[in-house]
């Protein structure tokens, strides 16, 4: 069985992403890692290119200027490092740069990569996920942050890039048919320093605001993040990835939340209850299609 990895990532280091350690998490599952490198004003090159893996290849790329509404950049610059993937892989790992797999389910990914590689009617397979939020100790628990989603694909050249490069679909906008495994990615792009936190909100909201970015909105993204600003949050009470042990250990910020409160909806709630007596969340937006 043979592996690609593919991600993209600019600015790097400005913006404080644990793109080495997603790249790192991924690499023991992986023959080849595709890193398309974005038009930088930082040393993210240099970064990723310290990482030692003779595995990882770099593409250099320009961020397209025109796709700035609504993120369609992300997908665009996912697809540039999907389309040069060499070779014909059985499967292809996508891992964005504020993710990272724990090694616990290194090896419940490969045995379903096994599983399921000659069954072609299977598009991909479906991650479950941790959104930590504010500090490493909080994970989010409303139905606003999605709870599942695809990182392995076919090499198949009918498969994109879906919107904001959140999912992905094939020929005519249809959803791929997917696997689950019982394996998480754990998202951190919201546990940053507060200043970097909102310097990387404005300079995305370049890309996801279009030409509606204007001094209103360079006014509201100032000063430090507000982590306080969340509807509901849960204690983490596992244990991370160790690719992220020194980045946890040189936290220099404070967040702490109150579990007694939240703000859930009512909407929430009942998905809570449901999923609690039946383990069916209801009403969650899937972007795919789940065979069972």
């Amino acid at each position: 069985m043979r592996v690609a990895g593919f991600t993209f990532i600019k600015n790097a280091v400005q913006f404080d992403y644990p793109v080495v350690e997603s790249i790192l998490s991924v690499l023991p599952l992986c023959d080849e890692m595709v890193v398309a490198v974005g038009d930088s004003s930082d040393a993210t090159r240099e970064l990723i290119r310290s990482i030692p893996s003779n595995k990882i290849r770099i593409i250099d790329t320009v961020w397209d200027p025109t796709l700035r509404e609504g993120g369609a950049v992300l997908a665009d610059e996912t697809n540039k490092a999907f389309r040069t993937i060499s070779g014909h892989p059985d499967w292809c790992f996508y891992i964005q740069g504020d993710e990272v797999l724990h090694e616990q389910y290194l090896e419940t990914v490969r045995q379903a990569m096994l599983q399921w590689k000659d069954h072609r009617e299977v598009d991909g397979l479906l991650f479950k996920y941790k959104h930590f939020y504010g500090s490493f100790d909080y994970v989010a628990s409303s139905s606003d942050w999605y709870r599942n989603e695809i990182r392995i694909i076919r090499h198949d050249p009918n498969i994109y890039s879906y919107r904001d490069a959140q999912g992905f679909r094939k020929d005519n906008d249809q959803k791929l048919k997917v696997k689950a495994m019982d394996a998480f990615i754990y998202h951190y792009g919201w546990v940053r320093p507060p200043q970097t936190m909102m310097d990387k909100k404005r300079n995305f909201g370049n890309y996801w605001g279009g030409d509606r970015v204007d001094d209103s909105f360079l006014k509201t993204y100032s000063g430090e993040f507000d982590y306080s600003q969340i509807d509901a949050l849960e204690k983490f009470t596992g244990t991370h990835p160790r690719v992220m042990k020194e980045r946890i250990d040189r936290m220099n910020w404070q967040f702490t939340y109150d579990l007694s409160y939240n703000n859930l909806s009512l909407k929430d709630h009942f998905k809570n209850f449901m999923e609690k007596w039946t383990g069916i969340r209801p009403f969650d937006y899937k972007n795919y299609i789940l065979l069972r």
